[in-house]
């Protein structure tokens, strides 16, 4: 499954974000001077937003919703320590991920830089809020359209010992007793997740030539690929949370290492639901079907599509999904052949053959 980000904020908290400025008790500079974490494209970001500033979105869909109005998208922080006056922040549900969040936005603030975070009022806001005045050593703090809206002094310093534990937080890490590393905030990013393992677990040896993995996460299902199946010629992976990239080329050269085969690989940021250039002999994936906590099962659908589109004539298509999630309708439209290859533990392993053009 993709690494979705454990949250993404809301359109409420986007709007309760400038209400500081709204109202008098912050101002924003009249122009450049201004980076914002985890951005969302809305009505409120475009009301206030001026010329020069700096919107970092991991998220490609999110990201490639801001780049549509031509904003300056990063999808990392910048290395730079202080050089913003204010840094707008719109937290995830995941503390730690949010933790570092706050931590870069300290480490990126000018002298007397004023960080300013949203968060709604269900989705931890008290938590939010304490974690960033243990920080700072103190925030202002508003209520607006059922969020939190706080910010640190002009004149705070950030707690030098916390800020670099926070900022460690970030940082890729071993799990799976090492032989995985993944980060923080990832979709179950502490473990191998359930359904992936499943359909590890029966995957056929014979799979062979150009493999894709869609929604690839920290890149286990191309990892188990390449150590299973020894025809494989080349993996390419493809993810939309940014923040995932980086551990997946870790796991990926460290599975062509241990195969000890000249396997081309490929790491990509990348919108599934987009399409994918080139065309494969395999392609496998754990597809997601929600963003936060909504289901939004045309999200698997899309990447069904997808995968039929990138299919060579003879490839073989491997996906697994919740057993409630229906999307059999799809794939019968998009494949000749599909069978269900096992259903067990709330999950369902299908095999899609010879799409249809």
């Amino acid at each position: 499954m993709p690494a979705v980000s454990a949250g993404t904020a809301s359109d409420a908290a986007l709007e309760a974000l400038f209400v500081p400025f709204a109202i008098g008790d912050l101002r924003l500079p009249a122009e450049g001077g201004v980076l914002m974490l985890r951005a969302r494209e809305g009505f409120a970001l475009r009301e206030h937003s001026r010329a020069g500033w700096v919107l970092q979105q991991s998220f490609k869909p999110a990201a490639d919703a801001l780049a549509r109005y031509r904003y300056t998208v990063i999808p990392a922080p910048p290395a730079d320590p202080g050089t913003f006056e204010r840094i707008l922040v719109l937290p995830t549900r995941q503390r730690e991920e949010t933790r570092a969040l706050f931590a870069h936005a300290m480490r990126l603030r000018s002298p007397q830089g004023i960080v300013v975070a949203s968060v709604p009022n269900a989705e931890g806001a008290k938590t939010a809020e304490s974690d960033l005045a243990l920080l700072a050593g103190g925030v202002t703090q508003v209520s607006k359209h059922k969020c939190r809206v706080f910010w640190t002094r002009p004149d705070a310093t950030a707690d030098e010992t916390l800020l670099a534990d926070w900022l460690a937080l970030d940082a890729p890490l071993p799990i799976a007793d090492g032989r995985f590393v993944s980060r923080r905030g990832l979709f179950a990013w502490d473990r191998v997740d359930v359904a992936s393992a499943l359909l590890a677990s029966v995957l056929p040896a014979d799979l062979h030539g150009r493999v894709a993995d869609l929604g690839a996460g920290f890149g286990y299902l191309a990892c188990e690929v390449i150590d299973r199946c020894a025809g494989v010629t080349e993996v390419a992976l493809f993810e939309a949370e940014g923040r995932a990239l980086d551990a997946a080329r870790l796991n990926i050269e460290a599975a062509v290492a241990r195969s000890g085969r000249a396997i081309a690989t490929r790491v990509a940021w990348h919108d599934v639901t987009q399409g994918i250039d080139g065309r494969y002999d395999v392609i496998v994936s754990n597809p997601p079907f929600h963003q936060g906590r909504a289901d939004q099962p045309e999200l698997g659908r899309a990447f069904i599509v997808t995968a039929a589109r990138a299919l060579a004539p003879s490839g073989r298509f491997w996906m697994v999904a919740n057993r409630h999630l229906a999307y059999e309708a799809t794939l019968e439209a998009c494949f000749a052949q599909v069978r269900t290859v096992v259903d067990r533990d709330g999950f369902k392993v299908i095999e899609a053959r010879e799409p249809r053009s």
